[in-house]
């Protein structure tokens, strides 16, 4: 399950990434799990290296923005502002990593 989450929290990364490099929104909630499989521990590891990357990428994006960039809507109005959106992200992947803690304590017990 930890693989699966982790997956999930970087279909999302990934996504507001790109959104806000191209202004355009392409992930789509009901696609938020659909992964190939991940069968080796090299292809884990590139997974991981693609997931650090892309979140170091979207940090330094959001570094730039100043107060009023944050107040901007996310890619179109109904998806609220910018602020909102790297929040939302935010809370998600601490939701998700909360799942991950309450399943790894399930494991070893």
């Amino acid at each position: 399950y930890n693989l699966i989450l982790a997956q999930h929290i970087h279909y999302y990364i990934n996504g507001v990434k790109n959104a806000f490099l191209k202004g355009k929104l392409d992930i789509k909630d009901k696609y938020s799990f659909d992964f190939p499989e991940i069968a080796s521990q090299a292809e884990w590891k590139a997974f991981l290296n693609k997931f650090w990357k892309d979140t170091e990428e979207l940090a330094k994006h959001i570094e730039k923005f100043d107060d009023e960039q944050l107040k901007l809507s996310f890619v179109e109005k109904k998806y609220g502002t910018n602020c909102q959106n790297i929040n939302a992200l935010i809370e998600h992947a601490y939701y998700h990593l909360g799942q991950i803690v309450l399943i790894k304590k399930q494991i070893n017990q």
